[in-house]
């Protein structure tokens, strides 16, 4: 069971850290990218893509090093956070296609968030 968290941490990792690359060092590619990053402001979308950064470190780096392991659950419980106010800010705008995404991600930190507390 280890071998399959460890490998949905990765994913989770990979996918926050693809997202908040991009909100955080490449504002105009998300601009493009998504269409509800030209509503809100910059420093708004680059502090989201540094705390995905973060989370996506922290659900990986505290477990894989055994230092505060305790880090891990809380940093995918953050991410989770994320993820569902990004899924109400959707569901806000009307945009559902953008969803799918979010609940996967969700599902995914909330699993690591569990299984890791």
């Amino acid at each position: 069971m280890n071998f399959v968290i460890w490998i949905i941490q990765g994913l989770v990792a990979l996918g926050f850290v693809y997202s908040g690359w991009l909100k955080a060092f490449q504002y105009e590619t998300a601009k493009k990218s998504w269409g509800w990053v030209k509503d809100v402001s910059k420093g708004f979308v680059v502090f989201i893509g540094l705390a995905e950064l973060v989370g996506a470190l922290g659900v990986i780096l505290p477990q894989a090093l055994d230092i505060a392991p305790v880090l891990t659950p809380i940093a995918a419980t953050g991410l989770a956070v994320v993820v569902l106010l990004g899924a109400l800010f959707h569901i806000k705008r009307k945009e559902y296609r953008d969803i799918g995404v979010n609940i996967v991600f969700f599902a995914l930190a909330v699993f690591v968030a569990i299984c890791r507390f």
